[in-house]
């Protein structure tokens, strides 16, 4: 059996509280929650969790702030989810976020605070990422996203394409989604184009384009239950396409990995309740 890839994230962390209501309220009115819970999440740790379940273990290059919540944020990704957390201090609150699940697993997220990255400057050990064979990236300023590329596969989300942009690093993957703006992807404006494009659909699977003209669809795999929560699926798809191409997977076959972390994601609660192992 082959060893397990060597993986990691470079992003962001947010404490985010969830509260699960039968229906989202409407102007004025009063719901009450039947269930309510807080955990370090965001893109970055969600993926950092997904990959550590399914390699045994990750790397976490983040920034966090200097309050009582980052600390916490720190502890859960450590000592709970068994992460690997290289975090930069920054001088100012913790990010948050609060999310509203109704009966049929959709969300809605309200975030409160600057988005707190790493920075290329900061004094974190880099070096390590050139021991990874993939990254997936979630934020950070253009030296970051060059300190990124040290690893043999980077993948990147659409959020952060302006460091992308300005970093002139080529990626192996950008993945956007058709269905949310602030993800979407124009192939035309990108220089250098990456090796491929991904698109999330959902339910309705996905597309991708490789830098060659050539394009494909995915399918989206049936979740193992009813949906329940809707959060961090796409970033456990991220992070389950992430380790597909780190063990080496054609792409096809990583697609199917990240839409199958996608769909057992949907069936827990909260972005971890039950994320794909390996097994």
């Amino acid at each position: 059996m082959s060893p397990a890839p060597r993986v990691g994230v470079v992003g962001h962390v947010e404490w985010v509280e969830f509260v699960v209501i039968d229906h989202f309220p409407r102007p004025g009115e009063i719901v009450h929650a039947s269930t309510w819970f807080s955990e370090a999440a965001g893109g970055g740790a969600v993926a950092a969790v997904q990959l550590r379940k399914l390699a045994g273990r990750s790397v976490f290059f983040a920034a966090l702030g200097d309050d009582s919540v980052a600390a916490a944020a720190r502890d859960e990704l450590e000592r709970r989810h068994g992460v690997e957390l290289h975090a930069a201090a920054r001088e100012r609150p913790q990010r948050r976020g609060f999310t509203q699940l109704d009966e049929r697993g959709e969300r809605t997220i309200t975030i409160m605070g600057e988005r707190l990255v790493p920075r290329g400057s900061d004094a974190l050990p880099w070096g390590r990422i050139a021991e990874l064979d993939g990254v997936y990236l979630t934020g950070g300023d253009a030296a970051v996203v060059r300190r990124a590329r040290a690893a043999k596969v980077l993948v990147a989300t659409a959020r952060a394409l302006q460091a992308v942009e300005e970093s002139l690093v080529e990626l192996d993957v950008l993945l956007g989604s058709a269905t949310d703006e602030g993800e979407r992807i124009d192939a035309a404006r990108r220089e250098p184009r990456p090796r491929y494009i991904v698109r999330t659909r959902g339910k309705d699977g996905g597309d991708w384009e490789a830098a060659d003209g050539e394009r494909g669809t995915w399918a989206a795999v049936e979740p193992p239950g009813e949906p329940v929560d809707a959060y961090g699926c796409g970033d456990s798809f991220a992070a389950g396409l992430t380790f597909g191409l780190a063990a080496g997977m054609p792409l096809a076959a990583a697609l199917e990995v990240g839409a199958r972390c996608g769909a057992w994601a949907l069936t827990g609660l909260g972005p971890y309740g039950r994320q794909l192992t390996l097994a």
